[in-house]
């Protein structure tokens, strides 16, 4: 495996995918811009545009490019800039990576394509011919609870031998086996991306890279720190972060992400709006209770 030699620093950290904030059904590019602000100011490591927690499939692709101009002008080269351009179309997902591109990302995620359940000879090539389109370094996006995808280690092995600007996944799993498997046959500068909250601190202990987590809009600096004192060797601190954390972390999943976080984000006054696209649907009053409680115990209410 040849992979392509990157910074010591790059894709690596707390590199959070902002939500997708709404005002009257269109996307609201002010508040998105403060969203960046804000991020970069309280120590995130980086910004995730269009990841799941931005509801990427009730975009258009032009809203989608749009906010990668968005995302890119605000940071104008503070932070890291990773595009998350895949779509279930090779087609669509060709235009996003394109724009991506062009508009001066650093980096691009690329979800397995969701619904079809392809075979893994096609994942194979599709992969690589999304890698041969691109000098960007590009990562996998693995997230088989919601893209009924699940990618063989096999498959992500093959991929990385016959293309160098593969350097990495972003494991939205419970299987830990798979990253062991994948650092110990990749080696320990293949990027893994912590992909559920509640797996941090265990997948960097591990040797995963860094964190894209949804609970880091809420709070970018305190999702920062776990990486940083763990990815350091302070396991200590990692774990008390870890356990600090542990029910935001929960909350964050009390129903489909980005229902909580949207409404916590709202009442800690970080959104001004807790507005979602169809189907997807604001929280019931039954969460908003439910997340109250959970805020009040942080102290935070």
């Amino acid at each position: 495996m040849t992979m392509i030699r990157l910074e010591n620093n790059f894709l690596k950290g707390s590199i959070t995918p902002i939500m997708t904030p709404f005002r009257d059904g269109k996307v609201d590019h002010d508040a998105y811009a403060r969203l960046v602000d804000r991020h970069i100011n309280e120590g995130g490591h980086g910004i995730l545009v269009n990841g799941t927690t931005a509801e990427p499939s009730t975009l258009s692709v032009k809203e989608r490019n749009e906010i990668v101009d968005t995302a890119i002008s605000v940071a104008k080269g503070r932070t890291q800039i990773v595009v998350a351009s895949g779509s279930q179309s090779h087609a669509e997902t060709i235009e996003l990576s394109a724009h991506a591109d062009k508009a001066g990302a650093e980096a691009l995620l690329i979800v397995t394509p969701y619904y079809l359940k392809p075979p893994q000879r096609g994942l194979v090539s599709y992969y690589l011919d999304l890698a041969q389109r691109t000098d960007l370094p590009i990562m996998i996006y693995h997230i088989p609870g919601r893209a009924a995808v699940d990618m063989k280690k096999e498959s992500i092995f093959e991929i990385a031998e016959k293309a160098d600007n593969f350097v990495g996944i972003k494991h939205a799993s419970l299987d830990l086996g798979f990253v062991s498997d994948c650092l110990l046959e990749l080696g320990e500068n293949f990027r893994i991306f912590v992909g559920l909250e509640e797996l941090s601190f265990p997948m960097l202990a591990m040797g995963a890279c860094g964190l894209m987590n949804a609970v880091g809009n809420l709070f970018p600096g305190q999702v920062a720190e776990l990486y940083e004192a763990t990815a350091s060797g302070d396991l200590e601190k990692g774990r008390k972060l870890h356990y600090d954390m542990l029910e935001l972390n929960r909350a964050v999943f009390f129903d489909i992400n980005p229902i909580p976080m949207k409404y916590m984000a709202k009442r800690l006054g970080i959104l001004e709006n807790n507005e979602h696209r169809l189907p997807m649907a604001p929280a019931t009053p039954e969460l908003e209770k439910r997340l109250d409680k959970v805020l009040a115990k942080a102290g935070l209410l």
